[in-house]
Parts: structure tokens; C-alpha cells; sequence
């Protein structure tokens, strides 16, 4: 209380001295040296705070004249009072009452212009702390920018932000323009808070037209102090933190101030500042952090690492294309045409993450974007126009891919923008702005890209099947633009080669069909320069009046076999058709459900690319269809609906037909409308049958073992359930589990409340919920859960539990008999060879009435046992191979679905390898020797593009060719399926299976396997051997490394391949493979092999340490095959590298960046989240730490540069592929706690904490090109890291003179990091 009073009258007397000064006409300098003086001996601390308070209010407004602002302008530059806190103050009483004081205003302005531009010297004083908490308290900044936080730098970046506000706000009130903003007020106490009374002692402000004048006066000055605060360039950096941790308060003053340049009458007046200049530093290109910083690397980082766009990445390197920029994109669109992919994740999720990934991390265009797009997915068609025959995708998956796919991520692309909210409370971008200022452009871009793409003659060629299709397409264009309007009853009635005009039509006419449909253009493209050949005056043929077709379907002809043929076998072209159809399948007869079943399954199916997506969806519903108002039955209703669901089951069985599915994202949906069709009829006794309108007729066992194949096709049934994995996160092979896929599914429901924004995910949600709006579970089918479960066991042990007299003992004797009813009639029984069988009874019964009239589940479960005293008969003798592979044969006809139990039986027991081998000698098993050289010879050529060794499969011949017991008769019993569309189905289910199972056995089985097959289907021959090439890398860890080696090599053009020497993505993939190049089998691009294999490497987790050796070892190659030694030599001596060989270096860079983009699609595709958690957790900071014995070879320090920023592309996309750039994808969750591992590694590093052993300047380079990349491709990333790491490794780059990097991180990293990116701000600009 004393010192209260003490410090009272000390104020007291400061007041009283000044009075007396300003009495007296002292000198201000003299009063400024008294005040300070008296303070000093009264033991207060200078700069003072009270001082600050005291002063000011005794000049506002009892003694506002001019010697007492003399006095406080004196005592500003004595610094006894510290200037923010002082400007502050005065804001709050000098601004509300500018009017009736338009001299105190003008006289703060000018305070303003003199004091609130330094800022070095008071952050660093020890009253910083105290000042900003003074300032705090006096403008509310706290309470109005919502910041509750008390660190002062964050502080003085609301303190400046308020100010620039608050002359905004009176500038906008005193020329009438405040009340056009949106809130309409000021949110600052820019007016005063009581009556202002005229005659007041004033100078000459009596003289009103003076006052008016210098009211204008100062609205001209205060903007112009606006433009300063925006120039300058430490408050112009700090103003951009603002922005970014402040977003909805920016928009509101962004929108004043442009509104502010645009109207105001004051700045008409200034010469110093224009409104055109206003409205450029308002600007977002304007808008920037960092700038004339000093930096040692990132300039040249950014000179040579910036792709630009697609035109002028190809001018830096003659082997570079427009391609290599998407190479990651064309690899994964090649990965998803592998036949033993069924991905539970739609495609267009897929590719709209990797392209919003690549489109971010290479900084191109949406225009260049969309070209990419389009591009990679006509190579994809290309590479394949006229595939191998077998059992594979073929071309119609590929223009699924272009002209389905591609077209919905286009669409999900422009959606995502158009439909971006437009009220800032939901925007938390960082591009908020940017996002305003050009809006709707994504659908301009695309309209660009597609009239470039017409420049693409050579990738716009059509397969020969869809030249009808694409002469149709430009024929349309030619029609409408000659103003001749027909539909589509024209086109289904006149072929177009009998047209007198040219049509000649291209994949871009079908490209813009698809776009069309989906109202991502109109028909004014028809008008594109050189789109249509030209026009014509009339229609050449009259259109029938009855043909059959959609036209006369759709005005009510009736759905007969004609019409339904003539449906099947042509695409519908509305979604208005197949909501007719769709309706007829739900509420027709039992004959007209079949038939529009049919027609669902058919040419709308595969080649109805403009409807696609919604063709699967209404099969995938009439797959679950709802129980009748009127059911009273006691089955299930399912029942009734057989004849339908088979067709359905059996019409989408093919493996186009599944990967259509697949990419569409419907695998998990169709998984759980299959469950119970089989939990249904896998319970029922075959003793009903329906006739199909064909005259077919099938029977429950004949639904169930369709519905149970096609099923089993969507996981890797016959794997182990336990897989290689990597980390804490499983591979995706091991998640395709009928838990798994359920799982997928639910989540599809739970996430509908949230998928507005996003729509791929309504589209999935959609399907999910009108099948069943209730999440479903593997519980709610028990019979289908006990054979997964006894799948499990068979596959994990040995088979046991057969006990004698149970029902399922007496289910597999009746078995064994109908499938050897011949031996059993003169010989003992082949079920005595098994523990606790007994002998056969019933021999010489007639063939039906040895078939067991049993659910198909009851005879699934004993198929086991089955197959195993089978296999053991003819293992001790009693079984002959030919009487085995006939009684697998037969059990497998009399239930198809027991094909499954037989491939899990044969896949468990090869691995156990308890089997002895056995000869195929042509007698008693069949014999590859017919043509075991020639696919040998075959394997050699399609290998020849990797270097790799093929093992010889015999050595002179003399050793006999031997197989596993179980592959040989799994072998034996394949081979007796015919190829026809019956067995297909079957054969796609068991083909995989035996080709998995035989690439775990010993060399050289899988080409045994394959010289077997192509004796039976001569036609599959090229398939078949291509098969057989990829188990040469499945049983050499070498040969793997060989194989990414040339992927590499092609790649980057570093030797002349067999395939290119021009390096890319066309070196890379080449033409797929296939007999019709050269007149036989051609080599096969490595990434194709690759692509092919690495779902079957066991030990994948060494994968990346060879890709990085790798990508290292291209690194130095490229330096040294890229520049001679002269050039090397001039620029290692040189201060600048850039500055001598310019090209040459930049064509490094650009083919090192390419070199890191196909290692990071290596890893990423390789083993998804798990490798890439592996790489950069455990990988890369092991391989930081070890020391490694480069080669000195002649420019080895550009090898170290050149070694760490393609190590910081690579890690950077490995992350973003498997995280994305942003949060949309479930997957981000993860992202967090591995990137803040990393980043702690690297902060650690520079603080000294780890000794690395690799070169230094490796790692200046990999940290530098790192944070680089985080800083300007993804921003959120640096969001997530932790503020101490981010303050850690910023200190660390300011060490290295990384200050620009240093402060671009802090800059955009938070709230947290704001106030330390303040303080760096002044350090460095503050002069």
C-alpha cells in the first residue's frame, strides 16, 4: 500500500513537472532529460510503461496542445516510453475522435510513420514481455482475434494487424464506405463512445472549411500509411502471418480494403499510392513471406527442382517427355489392370488423391493437370490395343479406365471447386483467397486440355473394336453442327461405314461423349477447330419406325426376345434407359426380370462408359433385393428370386467384368450382397430347380457354387491369413478378408452423414444404403463363417478332427463313392487309407443316386477330408493319377463351389512340402516335354530387357520333370476343364490359385505348370509363359534386384535398352507384352514385369533399402553420364553451380526427379502405408547414420547435392502417395505421429544429438529439399509437427544461412509458430 502511494505521487509530480514545462516553454529535449532523470532516481525502469499511461491521458484531451505532443514525440525518441504501447493508447482515443481532433489525428498518423516501423529494439528489451501484455489489455487483441495466448511476438502481429485495421475501418467510415461491408460496423472503436461537443480549445479548427481539409487530409495520409504497412517489408511478412493463422479475419479485411481501393475518393488524391497499386498489394501473388533473404542453397534448389509446367519440363532434358511428369500416375493405372488385383477402394478415390498429389508436388497447372490425366490413361489403352488372349483384363477394363473413370475423377476434381464453401467460417485454407479470386477455373482448364489433347494423333488412335463407337461419336458432332437434330434411333438403325460422308472418329470424340454425360461440357465442343470433318444438308436414310432398340423401347415397345437381344448387345445412352430397365428388373414378370437382368449384364455393362457407374449400382441392388410387403414363407425370400441373381451372378463372373466392379469401388458392396445369396442356397437341398427362359435349368447347388466363386474372387482366399507384414501396419494382400470387405463397407454407411462434399463417397454411400442402411457383420451368416474358419485351419494346419459315425464322416463316404464308384466295386475302399474311415458301402449303385442330396455347405465341410484320402490313396498306390485327377474332376462337376475347398486343401498342403514329387513321364501323369524347351526359349526373350539369368528347366535333358503330388494333381484336374464361358467362371477361380501355388514350389514347377496348359489351350500360350517368367524373380532376391535396376535404367535412359533408349514412362512400361511385335513374344518393359511380381515377394521389406541404393546409385550415374569433366570441374569451383552449365545441371535435375518418382512409386506401390512407415521410420535414418563409401569419383560433391535432393523428392512423395497432400483421405490419421518421428530425427540431427555418418552435404541438401518440399507442396503437413521440432529445425537451417527456409517453416507453421516467425521477421527485416 506504500509503494502504491509512493508511485502514486510520483505520477503526481511527472504531471505537475510537465504542466510547469508547458507553462514555461521549456525545450522538450530539456523536459524529456528532467522526466527521465527523475525516474531514474526514483528507481523506475525506462522505457515506463505508467509513463506511457500517464502521459497520454493527460493529454487526451484536457491538454491537447501541440508543445505536449513536442513533449510525447521527445520522449518517444528518449525512449523513456515505449512506442507501441504509446501508439496503442493513443489509437483508441486519438482515431474515434478524429473529427472534432483532426489536428491529434494527424499528429498520431505521423507518430504512426515514425515509430511503428521498428520494431527490433523493443522486442528486444526486457520490458518486452510487459509492453505487449499492456498493449494486449488496452486493444482486447486476445478477446477479438480469438488468440488466447500471452506470447508477446504473437502479440505484436495482432498489435499491427489491429492497427492497419483500424485506419481501414476509419478510412472507409469517413468516406461513407463502411456501411457497403458485410458486418457493416467496425469492430475497432473508430467512433467515439459519447456526444462530441463542438468548442473545444482548438488551434484553428474553428475554421471549418480548414477542418474539412484536413480531415481529407488525413483519410489520404492514413491509407497511404496503409500502403506503407503493406510495402514495408517486415510488416508486410508480418501481415501475411495474419493471413495464415487468421484466416476469417483476413477475408473480412481483405474485402474491406479491396473495397477501400476500388471506391475511394481519398486515394484519388495521394502521390504516393494509387488505387491500382492498392489493389496489387492486396493481391495473393502479393502476399509473401520470405523475400531478398539470404539463403545458400534453396535458390538454386528451387531453380532446378520446379517442374513448371508440362511444356517446359520437356525443354530441359532431351529424354524427357510430357509423361515423365505423371509417371506415378501411369504405373498405378497399369497396376490396376493386374487380374489378381481387386482393389476395395474405388479407383477414382485412388486417382483423385495421387492427382491432387502429383499436381501439388510438381506445382503444374489444373489445365497441364487434366492433359496429364488424359494422356496417361490413352497410354494406358495403347499399351494394350490388341492384348494376349487368357484369362486377364482385357481392353474393355482399360477404356473403363479412360473413359468411366478418368471422366469421374475429372468430375469429382471440378466439383471439389465449384462446390467449395463460400463462407470463410468454413474455410481454414491457407488459399482461401486464392480460392476467390479465381473460382470456377478447373472447368475452364478442362475445356483447354481436351482441345490439346486433339494434338495427340497418335494416342488418339481407337482399338479396332471401338472404331464403330467413335465414328458413331463424330458422326453425332457432325449432325448437330450441320443443325440436323436426330437421337439415338438413328445410329442404332444405319451403320456408319454406309454413310456418304466421312466419320472417322478418334478415343477424344469418345472422351467428349463421356464428359457430356456427366455435364462437365455442353455441345458447344462440337464447335472445337478441326473437331467434326466438315457438315452436310440432310440426313442420307430415313430412320425405320419399329426397329428394335432404346429408341423404340423407350416409347413403349414391348420387352420381347428380339428387343431384349438387341438391348443386350447394345449400350444404353441415357440414365433415363437404365432407370426403365432397372424398374422392369424390381416390378416385372419373372421372364421380363431375366431379361432386363441380361440386358444390365451386357453391351451397358461393358461399353456403356457415359452410365457406367450407374449400371453397377443398379446390378449391385438387384443383387440385395427387399423383401415383399406380401412374403409369408418361412425360407427366405431369396429364394424366389433365383433365376434373377443367377443371371446376375453369372453375367458379372467374368474378370472384365469384376475389375469394372473393382474399380468402381463396388467390391466391398457386391462381397455383402453374395453373403447371403450363399448363406441361402448353400443351405438348401437341391431338390428344386427352376428353367430359365433359355431352357437352362439350375439348381441351388448351381446358384450358390456361382455366387460362392464369384465371391471368393474378391480376397485372396487361398493365402495364408497371415501375410508378410511391414511395421504395426498389415499389407493390403492380408486385409482382403470377408471381415475386411464387411468392414469397408459399414464404413461406407457411417460415413454418409459426412459425404456431402465429397462425391464418390455419396455415390458409395448410396449403393450401400439401399441395399441394407444397417451395417452388416460376418455373424449374420454362420454357414458361410464355419467354412472361413475351417479355411483358416486348413490352410494354417495340418487337417484333423474327422471322427467316425458323425454326419460329417458318413457326408465324406458318400462323397468318396460317387466320385470312385468304379474302383469301389472290386476293391476295398480308398476311404480305409484314412484314420477312422470305414469301408464303402452301396457299391454299384447308379450314378444319381450316389450323389448326396445335401446342402452344398454340409458338403463343403467334408470336401477336405475328401481331397486329403484321396490324395493319400494315390500317394500309397491305391488311386491311379488318372482316377484322381477324374474323382476331383467329378466332385468338383457335381458341386463347382468345392473347387474352392480343393484349391485351399492343395495350397496348404504344397507348403507344408510333406508330399514326395512325382514324375510327369506322359503315363501316369501327363507330360510337359512337348514343348518345355519352347517355353523355356520364350521366358529367355521375355526376359532379355533385364539382364536377368533364367534358370535352365533341365539340365541336357536327362533330368525328368517333377511336381509336387498336390500340384500335380490340381495340374491334372485343370486341364480336364473345358475353355468355353461355363468352365471360365471356375477356371478364373482356380487359374490364380494355381499359378499362386505354383510359384512357391521349386523351379522350375511354374513352367512345368505352363507347358502342361499350353498343350490344352494353345490360344493362351503367350499368357501362359509370361506367367511362368515372373516365378523366375519369385525364387531369387537378385533377380528382383535386377529387375528394379532395369527399371531404373529404362527409366532414365542410362544404356541402350532392347525396348528404348530414350528413357520415360515408355521405357518403363513399353507396349505390355503380347506375340504381335517381330513375329513372336518381344521383351517385356521391366516395370510391366515389376508390376506383374511384387504382389507374390514374400520379404518385401527389402524393397526399399534397394530402391534407395538404387536411387543413389542413378543419382551418380546421372552426374556423370549428364556432364563432362570439364563441366564438373568448373562447377565445383565455381560459387554458384548454376552459374556455368545451366542446362546441363537443370537436365540432371530433372532426370534425378524422375529417377525419385519412380523409386517412390516403387515403394508406395510395393507395400502401400507399411513400407513407406518402414522407409522413412527405420530406412532412412539408418541410412543417414551410416557411413558410406561413395565413390571419389570426379564431381563427387554435386553427387552429394544431387544424392540429398533426390532423396528429399523421394521421401516426400512416398508420403504424400501414401497420406496425401491434404487430410480428405482416412489414411492422413496416420500421418502425424510417423512424419513427427521423422522431423524429430531431423531436429535431433541439427542440434547434434545424432552423428551421421553420410556426407554433409547430402544432408544440407536432403533437410534443405525436405522442408522445401513440406513448405511449398504441403503446407498441412507442417501443421501437424510438433512447434518445439519446428522451432528445433529452424534454428538449425538459420545455422546453415538457411534464413529464408527457416522463416518459410515457422511462417506456416501455426499459431505455435507464429510468434517465433515474427521475431525472425524483424530480425531480419527490421532495419
Amino acid at each position: 500500500m506504500e509503494f502504491s502511494l509512493q508511485s502514486s505521487r510520483l505520477w503526481e509530480e511527472v504531471v505537475e513537472q510537465t504542466k510547469l514545462a508547458k507553462e514555461k516553454g521549456i525545450d522538450p529535449l530539456l523536459w524529456a532529460l528532467q522526466v527521465s532523470s527523475s525516474l531514474g532516481t526514483s528507481g523506475i525502469a525506462l522505457p515506463s510503461t505508467e509513463l506511457a499511461h500517464v502521459l497520454v491521458n493527460y493529454i487526451c484531451w484536457d491538454n491537447n496542445i501541440p508543445i505536449l505532443w513536442k513533449f510525447l514525440d521527445k520522449a518517444l525518441m528518449m525512449k523513456i516510453i515505449p512506442p507501441l504501447l504509446v501508439i496503442a493508447l493513443l489509437s483508441q482515443r486519438v482515431i474515434p475522435s478524429r473529427r472534432s481532433h483532426p489536428a491529434a489525428y494527424r499528429l498520431y498518423l505521423e507518430l504512426l510513420k515514425r515509430h511503428a516501423f521498428a520494431f527490433k529494439c523493443q522486442i528486444n528489451g526486457l520490458d518486452y514481455q510487459e509492453v505487449m501484455e499492456s498493449i494486449d489489455a488496452t486493444l482486447h487483441l486476445s478477446e477479438i482475434f480469438d488468440l488466447q495466448t500471452t506470447e508477446p511476438a504473437i502479440l505484436v502481429v495482432e498489435f499491427i494487424f489491429s492497427i492497419v485495421w483500424q485506419l481501414l475501418d476509419a478510412s472507409l467510415d469517413d468516406e461513407g464506405l463502411l456501411e457497403l461491408t458485410e458486418e457493416k460496423v467496425s469492430r475497432w472503436a473508430i467512433k467515439p463512445q459519447e456526444m462530441e461537443i463542438d468548442g473545444h480549445d482548438m488551434y484553428d479548427e474553428k475554421n471549418i472549411v480548414y477542418c474539412e481539409r484536413l480531415q481529407n487530409f488525413n483519410t489520404t495520409m492514413a491509407i497511404e500509411i496503409i500502403g506503407q504497412f503493406l510495402q514495408n517489408k517486415a510488416t508486410s511478412r508480418i501481415l501475411y502471418l495474419a493471413r495464415r493463422n487468421m484466416s476469417s479475419h483476413w477475408v473480412s479485411f481483405i474485402q474491406s480494403l479491396q473495397l477501400l481501393g476500388a471506391n475511394s475518393a481519398a486515394l484519388k488524391n495521394s502521390k504516393v499510392l494509387t488505387s491500382e497499386a492498392l489493389q496489387e498489394l492486396t493481391s495473393d501473388s502479393r502476399i509473401f513471406l520470405s523475400r531478398e533473404c539470404k539463403t545458400s542453397s534453396r535458390q538454386k534448389f528451387h531453380a532446378v527442382m520446379a517442374f513448371g509446367s508440362l511444356a517446359s519440363s520437356v525443354s530441359l532434358c532431351p529424354g524427357a517427355s510430357r509423361s515423365d511428369l505423371w509417371l506415378p500416375l501411369d504405373m498405378v493405372l497399369e497396376d490396376a489392370m493386374d487380374g489378381y488385383l481387386v482393389n476395395t477402394t474405388s479407383a477414382v478415390e485412388i486417382i483423385t488423391g495421387l492427382t491432387k498429389t502429383l499436381q501439388a508436388i510438381n506445382g503444374t497447372n489444373w489445365h497441364d493437370t487434366f492433359l496429364g490425366l488424359w494422356i496417361a490413361s490413352l497410354r494406358l489403352v495403347q499399351r494394350e490395343r490388341d492384348p494376349i488372349e487368357g484369362p486377364m483384363p482385357r481392353l474393355d477394363t482399360r477404356l473403363c479406365m479412360l473413359l468411366s473413370i478418368m471422366t469421374l475423377v475429372v468430375a469429382d476434381l471440378i466439383e471439389e471447386e465449384e462446390g467449395a464453401p463460400t463462407d470463410e467460417t468454413e474455410y481454414g485454407s491457407t488459399n482461401h483467397w486464392k480460392e476467390m479470386k479465381f473460382p470456377r477455373k478447373r472447368r475452364a482448364d478442362l475445356v483447354s486440355s481436351l482441345q490439346v489433347l486433339g494434338d495427340y494423333q497418335g494416342l488418339l488412335a481407337p482399338p479396332k473394336f471401338v472404331v464403330s463407337a467413335a465414328n458413331q461419336a463424330a458422326a453425332k458432332a457432325m449432325l448437330f453442327v450441320s443443325g440436323i437434330n436426330v437421337g439415338s434411333a438413328y445410329f442404332e438403325c444405319v451403320n456408319i461405314k454406309d454413310m456418304p460422308f466421312s466419320c472417322s472418329g478418334n478415343l477424344r470424340h469418345l472422351i467428349i461423349e463421356a464428359c457430356i454425360a456427366r455435364n462437365l461440357l455442353d455441345t458447344s465442343a462440337y464447335y472445337w477447330p478441326g473437331y467434326v470433318n466438315g457438315r452436310i444438308n440432310q440426313l442420307p436414310y430415313s430412320v425405320p419406325a419399329q426397329a428394335p432398340g432404346w429408341a423404340s423401347f423407350m416409347k413403349g415397345a414391348p420387352l420381347t426376345s428380339v428387343m431384349s437381344n438387341a438391348l443386350v448387345s447394345s449400350p444404353a445412352s441415357s440414365l433415363a434407359e437404365l432407370e426403365k430397365i432397372f424398374e422392369i428388373a424390381v416390378n416385372g414378370s419373372e421372364d421380363e426380370k431375366i431379361s432386363a437382368a441380361t440386358i444390365l449384364c451386357g453391351a451397358s455393362l461393358i461399353r456403356g462408359w457415359n452410365i457406367q457407374e450407374y449400371t453397377v449400382k443398379f446390378i449391385t441392388r438387384l443383387m440385395s433385393p427387399p423383401v415383399p410387403a406380401d412374403f409369408t414363407g418361412s425360407d427366405s425370400h431369396l429364394i424366389d428370386y433365383a433365376p434373377m441373381l443367377n443371371v446376375l451372378i453369372v453375367g458379372i463372373a467374368s474378370v472384365d467384368c469384376v475389375q469394372i466392379f473393382s474399380l468402381h469401388g463396388l467390391v466391398p458392396q457386391l462381397a455383402c450382397s453374395l453373403m447371403p445369396i450363399c448363406e441361402v442356397f448353400g443351405s438348401c437341398v437341391p431338390n428344386l430347380s427352376w428353367t430359365l427362359p433359355s431352357g437352362e435349368e439350375i439348381s441351388p447347388h448351381a446358384v450358390f457354387s456361382n455366387a460362392f466363386a464369384l465371391l471368393l474372387k474378391l480376397w485372396r482366399f487361398n493365402h495364408p491369413p497371415i501375410e508378410h507384414g511391414v511395421g504395426d501396419v498389415p499389407t493390403v494382400g492380408s486385409q482382403l478378408t470377408p471381415e475386411y470387405l464387411l468392414l469397408v463397407r459399414n464404413s461406407h454407411l457411417l460415413s454418409s452423414e459426412n459425404t456431402h462434399k465429397d462425391r464418390n463417397k455419396r455415390r458409395l454411400s448410396e449403393v450401400a444404403s439401399s441395399s441394407s442402411p444397417e451395417p452388416v457383420f460376418l455373424d449374420s451368416f454362420p454357414k458361410l463363417k464355419v467354412w472361413y474358419r475351417q479355411h483358416q485351419r486348413c490352410i494354417a494346419a495340418t487337417l484333423s478332427g474327422l471322427v467316425h459315425g458323425t454326419t460329417v464322416h458318413q457326408t465324406v463316404d458318400r462323397l468318396l463313392n460317387m466320385m470312385f464308384r468304379k474302383i469301389n466295386k472290386g476293391s476295398q475302399s480308398i476311404t480305409s487309407v484314412t484314420s477312422g474311415s470305414s469301408s464303402s458301402s452301396g457299391a454299384g449303385i447308379e450314378d444319381n443316386s450316389l450323389k448326396p442330396e445335401l446342402p452344398a455347405w454340409d458338403i463343403l465341410e467334408a470336401v477336405p477330408y475328401v481331397v486329403d484320402a484321396a490324395l493319400t490313396a494315390c500317394a500309397h498306390g491305391k488311386l491311379s493319377p488318372r482316377e484322381l485327377a477324374t474323382g476331383l474332376k467329378d466332385l468338383a462337376d457335381f458341386l463347382p463351389a468345392s473347387l474352392a475347398t480343393i484349391v485351399s486343401y492343395f495350397s496348404a498342403e504344397v507348403s507344408r512340402c510333406v508330399w514326395k514329387p512325382v514324375v510327369m513321364n506322359g503315363m501316369d501323369w501327363p507330360s510337359p516335354a512337348a514343348n518345355l524347351s519352347n517355353v523355356e526359349e520364350h521366358i529367355k526373350k521375355i526376359l532379355a530387357a533385364t539382364g536377368v539369368d533364367v534358370p535352365r528347366l533341365s539340365a541336357g535333358g536327362s533330368s525328368p520333370a517333377t511336381l509336387p503330388l498336390p500340384l500335380a494333381a490340381f495340374v491334372s484336374v485343370t486341364i480336364t476343364y473345358k475353355i468355353d464361358k461355363a468352365s471360365e467362371r471356375f477356371l478364373n477361380l482356380a487359374g490364380p490359385a494355381l499359378e499362386s501355388l505354383a510359384a512357391d514350389c521349386p523351379w522350375p514347377c511354374m513352367p512345368i505348370v505352363a507347358s502342361l496348359w499350353t498343350q490344352k489351350a494353345k490360344r493362351w500360350f503367350d499368357f501362359l509363359v509370361f506367367s511362368a517368367s515372373r516365378t523366375v524373380f519369385l525364387h531369387n532376391s537378385d533377380a528382383i534386384v535386377q529387375l528394379l535396376k532395369s527399371c531404373f535404367t529404362a527409366t532414365l535412359g542410362l544404356n541402350i535398352a532392347p525396348i528404348s533408349s530414350n528413357g520415360g514412362v515408355g521405357a518403363l512400361l513399353g507396349h505390355g507384352f503380347g506375340s504381335h511385335f517381330c513375329g513372336g513374344l518381344s521383351p517385356v518393359a521391366p516395370g510391366i514385369l515389376y508390376l506383374r511380381v511384387y504382389r507374390s515377394i514374400r520379404d518385401i521389406v527389402f524393397i526399399t533399402e534397394e530402391v534407395v541404393s538404387l536411387l543413389m546409385h542413378s543419382v551418380r550415374e546421372i552426374a556423370c553420364s549428364g556432364l563432362p569433366k570439364q563441366k564438373i570441374d568448373k562447377l565445383k569451383r565455381s560459387k554458384n553451380g548454376m552459374k556455368y552449365g545451366q542446362v546441363s545441371l537443370a537436365a540432371a535435375m530433372t532426370r534425378v526427379k524422375l529417377a525419385a518418382s519412380l523409386a517412390a512409386s516403387l515403394v508406395w506401390l510395393s507395400g502401400g502405408h507399411g513400407l513407406v512407415q518402414s522407409l522413412i521410420k527405420e530406412t532412412l535414418p539408418s541410412w543417414f547414420i551410416s557411413v558410406h563409401r561413395s565413390d571419389r569419383d570426379q564431381g563427387s560433391g554435386l553427387v552429394a547435392m544431387l544424392g540429398g535432393y533426390a532423396l528429399a523428392y523421394f521421401t516426400v512423395l512416398c508420403g504424400a502417395f501414401a497420406w496425401g497432400v491434404d487430410s480428405s483421405s482416412s489414411a492422413s490419421k496416420r500421418r502425424p505421429k510417423i512424419l513427427g518421428s521423422h522431423m524429430e530425427f531431423l531436429a535431433s540431427a541439427l542440434d547434434g544429438k545424432i552423428s551421421l555418418g553420410c556426407d554433409g552435404a547430402t544432408w544440407h541438401a536432403y533437410v534443405s529439399g525436405f522442408v522445401s518440399l513440406m513448405v511449398g507442396c504441403t503446407p498441412n503437413w507442417v501443421l501437424e509437427v510438433d512447434v518445439d521440432v519446428l522451432r528445433r529445425l529452424s534454428k538449425g537451417l538459420r545455422q546453415w544461412n538457411e534464413e529464408e527456409l527457416a522463416l518459410a517453416l515457422l511462417g506456416i507453421g501455426g499459431v505455435g509458430t507464429m510468434g517465433a516467425a515474427a521475431e525472425l521477421l524483424i530480425e531480419h527485416f527490421d532495419s
